[in-house]
């Protein structure tokens, strides 16, 4: 396939995700839309990886307050970029649009914003799961495509099929934070115990907003056996 590629590319050149214009590589933006992104980058608290918005909000430990005070279940959490009214286009597309594309290039994004995860180590990446009946509407996983396709870039297997959404629930999207964690408790379970238990996982995602779909999602491994759980998300919401 890689012969035929330069010849592909003529016939339906790589565009940019957002503004579709044509580009040199197919996993990036134009320069115009990339300019627009807001990454997330130091300093950040560095459990959590809320970055810190101005230098007073800088502790001595390097940590968010709500990391100072609460223990956190997962071990690090890091996302690529924050979900603004930009960034939230392709971020649709792919979820709701088919744009399935959209996936390699928010991968080569989780695989930069992950390093600190990376570093520590890493046995298992797992997406969050959906229900089935929003499975067979949608006809994919978002979540699912992000982590096949950071595997590819950092040779970390993935296991799709241990965790699982055993109970149908309101799309998050609609309710309020205190209805959030209610709606998302208790509606994840672990069928192949043998492949978490032991394992450091990584728990992927497209956004994290409360955080209450990751925290459950974890919650369900850790207690299923797995030795850690980190998380990693294209974007992140700031409160």
């Amino acid at each position: 396939m890689n012969i035929f590629k330069p010849l592909l590319n003529v016939v339906l050149p790589p565009r940019c995700p957002y503004c579709a214009e044509i580009v040199e590589d197919e996993n990036c933006l134009c320069l115009s839309c990339f300019q627009k992104i807001n990454f997330i980058s130091e300093p950040y608290c560095k459990i959590c990886g809320l970055p810190f918005e101005n230098e007073s909000e800088i502790t001595k430990e390097m940590l968010c307050p709500n990391c100072l005070s609460q223990k956190k279940i997962t071990r690090l959490n890091r996302s690529a970029i924050i979900y603004d009214d930009f960034s939230k286009q392709a971020l649709l597309a792919l979820k709701f649009k088919d744009k399935t594309e959209n996936a390699r290039v928010f991968a080569k994004w989780l695989k930069i914003a992950g390093q600190d995860i990376f570093k520590l180590g890493i046995d298992t990446i797992v997406p969050v799961p959906l229900s089935y009946q929003r499975l067979v509407k949608r006809h994919y996983n978002q979540a699912a495509l992000l982590a096949q396709e950071l595997s590819k870039f950092v040779g970390i297997p993935v296991d799709l099929f241990s965790l699982k959404k055993i109970k149908h629930t309101k799309p998050q999207a609609m309710l309020q934070e205190k209805d959030r964690w209610h709606n998302i408790k208790q509606v994840f379970k672990v069928e192949n115990i043998t492949n978490i238990q032991g394992k450091h996982i990584l728990l992927i995602d497209d956004i994290m907003t409360t955080g209450a779909t990751l925290n459950e999602c974890a919650k369900t491994l850790l207690n299923s056996g797995a030795h850690s759980v980190d998380t990693l998300t294209v974007a992140r919401t700031l409160k």
